[in-house]
């Protein structure tokens, strides 16, 4: 691979010594979960009583009255002033402006000198203001439970930890996330209702799998199940759902839709941290994801496929998949084909560091490193081609893991500069959450500072032009983050 992948502005960005982390979507561990987690309730108790759970996490961020005869805080407009500003373009970051907010958006962008009657004036003492994060692959259920916790924890306890893990992925700066896989209906229906404070969620609900998929958590003792046997446990939780043939399909896409699936997400592959499905297999027929396809078509939105191999990526794109999820293991054919239907890469650095999960067995081990040394040529294929790129994390049942997302994406500029990378994590993913067309939960504008943008902001000590190291250390270094127009952290 070259040494200088990305050269905007005519400056190289060499890479470093790279060893292997793969997906961790399809755990065993899932299992263990779904053992616990609805024993005793089921999904539809849990959406009634969710409310009574977070009801101590209400109002904590409500706007004071203001003295009588004056408007209340949350009613006056914001203005940020004394700023850098990187608007989610790619552009250089400039000076000269400010940013006026209104409610829960960006209402203009006036001159630095300009006065505005009645504003909230905020000082950012010559700072960085940029979008707020997006992370396009994220589970908000799923990623800080860890495996003892998941054996032993009641429901109440497992869900009350999302939520709190909700707040900190807020804190760390990602405003906004696409769900890759879990039940986080009712947790972000919570958030939107203001019941506890996080990201703007974009969910897909259970992830569907064929049998013995990467979504099969059943134990090997479970197999075979009979045509009118019940769920397993992993289906009733919202995890995961099951679906052989054209007919299966159909149904389960259809009911995550009903939940609310702002997309779906389809298991086309083997994978790494999974026990049953090798990483080089194929998962559902052309027909069978067409058949999700077409019914997430029929909703106006889309179907985001997990695969690593050519023949698994070729096949997907087939059937009309829009969105390949990892993909570290394609080919320069596979690629191509990428390109010329549109198709985006959502990838993630799945590079075996301080951040990689740690596998017992050599089998695993093997399949990681294959991952790993795909992830340098899929960046470098990514880029060679022009293909839209999002960028995720994928933090799965690792609690020590979640704190290192900004550090996941600051690591990356060993593949691109600062300014693209930036542009990345905000404009561009945007733009992949904005396949979900007629779906999308949140039709403002996001991942950009610019007019009737939604007011996701923050503000930060950092030079994007040089690093984003500063993403690395959010408690020190995110000075003031807004989400919706409302302020969650200010040490300005």
């Amino acid at each position: 691979m070259s040494n200088a992948i990305a050269t905007d502005a005519g400056m190289a960005w060499k890479t470093g010594p790279i060893r292997p982390r793969a997906c961790t979507c399809g755990s065993v561990i899932c299992h263990l979960l779904h053992e616990r987690v609805m024993t005793d309730m089921s999904r539809r108790m849990f959406v009634g009583g969710v409310a009574a759970m977070m009801a101590p996490f209400t109002g904590l961020y409500a706007a004071e009255p203001g003295p009588a005869g004056t408007p209340k805080q949350a009613d006056r407009p914001i203005l940020l002033t004394n700023l850098r500003l990187f608007d989610g373009t790619g552009k250089p970051v400039r000076q000269g402006v400010q940013v006026l907010i209104q409610g829960k958006l960006i209402t203009a962008l006036p001159a630095a000198a300009e006065k505005v009657e009645g504003a909230q004036v905020i000082d950012c003492q010559g700072k960085l203001v940029m979008p707020g994060l997006i992370d396009t692959h994220w589970h908000t259920m799923l990623a800080a439970i860890p495996q003892m916790t998941a054996m032993t924890a009641d429901l109440g306890y497992l869900y009350l930890s999302a939520a709190q893990e909700a707040q900190r992925t807020l804190m760390r700066g990602f405003t906004s996330v696409r769900d890759a896989g879990g039940p986080a209906f009712a947790l972000k229906r919570a958030i939107d209702e203001g019941m506890v404070v996080g990201p703007r969620i974009y969910p897909s609900g259970a992830m569907i799998s064929q049998t013995s998929g990467h979504g099969d958590f059943r134990l090997r003792s479970d197999i075979p199940r009979a045509a009118n046997e019940p769920l397993s446990q992993v289906e009733l939780t919202g995890v995961a759902m099951i679906a052989d043939g054209e007919t299966e399909v159909l149904r389960r896409v259809r009911e995550q839709l009903m939940l609310g699936a702002s997309q779906i997400k389809m298991l086309a592959g083997g994978g790494v941290a999974s026990l049953y499905d090798p990483l080089d297999s194929t998962q559902f027929t052309e027909k069978e994801l067409r058949a999700g396809v077409e019914a997430a078509g029929d909703w106006n939105t889309y179907v985001m496929a997990h695969v690593y191999t050519p023949k698994g990526i070729k096949r997907a794109i087939k059937a009309g998949v829009k969105s390949i999820e990892h993909g570290q293991l394609a080919d320069e054919e596979s690629v191509k084909m990428m390109r010329d239907e549109g198709v985006w890469w959502s990838l993630q650095p799945f590079l075996q560091d301080e951040d990689s999960n740690v596998y017992p067995d050599p089998a695993r081990r093997e399949s990681q490193s294959k991952v790993a040394q795909g992830t340098v040529k899929a960046y470098e294929l990514a880029q060679k081609y022009g293909i839209k790129t999002g960028w995720g994390t994928d933090v799965l049942f690792n609690p020590k893991g979640t704190a290192t997302q900004g550090r996941q994406l600051a690591k990356l500029t060993r593949f691109y500069d600062p300014l693209t990378l930036l542009k990345q994590a905000t404009s561009t993913n945007a733009e992949l959450l904005a396949l979900s067309g007629e779906r999308n939960p949140y039709p403002q504008p996001l991942g950009r500072i610019a007019p009737g943008a939604y007011a996701d902001l923050l503000v930060a000590d950092g030079d994007p032009a040089v690093n984003l190291d500063f993403l690395s250390n959010p408690e020190q270094n995110l000075r003031l983050i807004m989400k919706d127009g409302k302020v969650h952290k200010n040490t300005l």
